[in-house]
């Protein structure tokens, strides 16, 4: 079942984030500390924008999830103002440069600015999704997907981006299959921006 998310689902909506983050995979060897991945991607969507937050029920959890913004750039400000004060005590921004993962996703939540680039304009909202490995391939994927296209569509927004880590195959070919084109960026690193028009 597809519903809005809960405040009640935060715990698993953080499990999810954190089995899901390495490449669509466990991540709790690379980043063991818990809190941190999920407090990134997850959590500051459902607390900034709870209307676009959506959670797949097996009936006794949420087994998936899919956030977002309707639009990036007044988010990345949002983010700066009022989630991350709330991170400093447990993740004070890194000095010098990054030199373990945990370094690294740190460094990228003191920098909201890295969710905006201008090949983005076009494409003002932006998602994330996750799935529990055991509910994948059951058609939730684009039923959260389509959840959260409509309320898109709702709020008048044309186009949606996402950002995946290239290596992350099967991901691809999910986004794929529901229609999203990649969006060219110089010097794209380990990362491929999908779009695609909500209309």
């Amino acid at each position: 079942m597809i519903r809005p998310y809960r405040d009640g689902d935060r715990d698993a909506v953080f499990d999810i984030c954190v089995r899901t983050a390495k490449e669509g995979g466990d991540s709790r060897e690379l980043y063991p500390d818990l809190e941190l991945m999920p407090s990134i991607f997850a959590a500051p969507y459902t607390l900034l924008e709870p209307d676009l937050a959506f959670v797949v029920d097996d009936g006794e959890r949420a087994v998936g999830y899919i956030v977002g913004t309707a639009d990036t750039r007044a988010f990345i400000e949002r983010f700066r103002t009022e989630w991350l004060p709330t991170l400093t005590d447990r993740f004070p921004a890194i000095d010098g440069e990054p030199s373990t993962p945990s370094e690294q996703m740190i460094d990228l939540m003191h920098h909201p600015e890295r969710m905006w680039i201008p090949e983005v304009d076009a494409y003002p909202a932006h998602l994330h999704i996750d799935l529990l490995p055991g509910h994948q391939r059951s058609g939730h994927g684009r039923a959260l997907m389509e959840t959260f296209l409509g309320a898109l569509r709702d709020k008048g927004v044309p186009a949606v981006h996402l950002t995946m880590v290239t290596a992350n195959t099967p991901a691809r070919a999910f986004y794929d299959r529901l229609g999203f084109k990649e969006i060219p960026v110089p010097d794209p690193g380990p990362l491929t921006r999908l779009g695609l028009l909500v209309g």
